[in-house]
This record gives C-alpha cells, structure tokens and sequence, in this order.
C-alpha cells in the first residue's frame, strides 16, 4: 500500500502515482504538442476567449501579442518545462543527455512524446513523479485556459484535499475545487463548504494535512484559486 504522491489517496499498487493520476498524466503529455500549436491563433489579444462563435471581435489599443500565450510558446514556456524533465529523466536512467530538435513545435513535441514512452517507469521507479505530474498539469491548464477557456471553467480550480474532520476524527481528503462564479467552495463528498473569509486558513489546513501525510516529504503545491466573483 502507498499513497498517490498527486492527489493523496491510499494506492494498493505501491507506485508513485495512483492508475487515474497516471491516466490523467499520460492525456494531459500527449495533448501539450497539440495545445502548443493552439496557442498561436491566440497570440493576439483580439482573439482571446473570442473562438467560441468563430469570429474574433477588435480590441481597440491592444498590445500586438498577448504576453500570456508568447510565454507559453517561446523558449522558457512549455518547451522549457518539458526539455528540463526530459533531462532529469535521463539523468535518472543514466541515460545520455537527450538531442534536441531544431524548432520549437519539434522539440515540445519530442519532449512529451519521450516522456509519454517512459511513463511505465516514471510511475513505478520514480520519485519524482509527483512534482511532474503537478508541473505538467500546471502546464496543460495554463493552456487549456487560453484555448478552452469554458472547459476549464466547467471543471472548475483545483485547490487541494478538504481538510474537514468528521466526528470519528478522520480527514475527509476529498479534492476541492473552486468554479468561476461561486461565491463558496464545497466539498462534493463531505458537504462542508469554505466561503471566502476562511479560504487564506483552508491553505494553511491543507499544507497542514499534506506534511502530516507525506511526512518528511514536501507537501503538494496548492494552486492560487480565483478570487470569487
């Protein structure tokens, strides 16, 4: 028995990552080339959140890029990301360093494409599988929000394990998230609901529970959530 080092849950396999964060992984990999290549019809600000109905509408004044979508595509953006865990991978298999493509599209997709083929290994022999499924998922939504901004919406934030203790003092660690609009964030599980006043104490609850969790290990990363609207 092991604990998922994504999302915290018992894990009978003894592997680092659970079967559905390791799903969710192997998706998220081999959708970044795709999304990449997405990112540039948005390079302009005037065709942000604008392809839902297929015409893009004019933004008077707007820069001639959108910073956001430049980062994600140029040489410290995705490309970064995943060359730098391409390289550790290797270095952990002692591998020899890996070559790299000459353009960009080429070189993220060969990069996720080399990760995706490792993902066997990574999952059951790797440490460090936690914080690179949290860096690739950080990746894909930073993404998937400029391409399918509504579907990003729908799924809503993930914020982290609801640090609710019922009257058996057990934590109920179910996965909380915040959907844009929602003036409160609710466990789908326990039913315990955190308005806005008590969400700067739910981060501390939750980087709470992760050390108790993991021990010695450092505690899961909790995404910064949208402020209610």
């Amino acid at each position: 028995m092991s604990t998922c080092l994504v999302c915290d849950q018992p894990d009978e396999t003894g592997d680092y990552l659970c079967h559905r964060c390791a799903r969710v992984l192997a998706e998220q990999l081999r959708r970044l080339p795709a999304l990449y290549s997405a990112l540039a019809a948005f390079l302009s600000p005037a065709t942000q959140g604008t392809r839902h109905g297929g015409h893009a509408q004019a933004v008077d004044g707007a820069l001639p890029v959108s910073e956001h979508v430049l980062d994600l595509r140029g040489p410290g953006g995705m490309v970064a990301t995943l060359e730098s865990w391409r390289e550790a991978l290797h270095d952990a298999r002692r591998w020899p360093a890996p070559a790299l493509g000459i353009s960009i599209p080429n070189r993220v997709g060969s990069a996720a494409a080399a990760l995706h083929h490792s993902l066997d290994w990574i999952v059951q022999h790797w440490p460090a599988a936690g914080d690179l499924a949290r860096e690739i998922r950080d990746l894909h939504g930073a993404a998937a929000s400029v391409v399918h901004p509504r579907l990003v919406e729908e799924r809503g934030t993930r914020l982290g394990a609801c640090p609710s203790v019922d009257a058996s003092g057990v934590i109920c660690g179910a996965i909380l998230r915040h959907y844009a609009g929602t003036k409160a964030v609710a466990c789908q599980w326990c039913g315990c609901t955190y308005p806005p006043a008590t969400w700067p104490g739910l981060k501390t609850w939750m980087d709470h529970d992760a050390r108790d969790e993991m021990r010695n290990e450092n505690p899961e990363e909790v995404e910064q959530w949208q402020s209610a609207s």
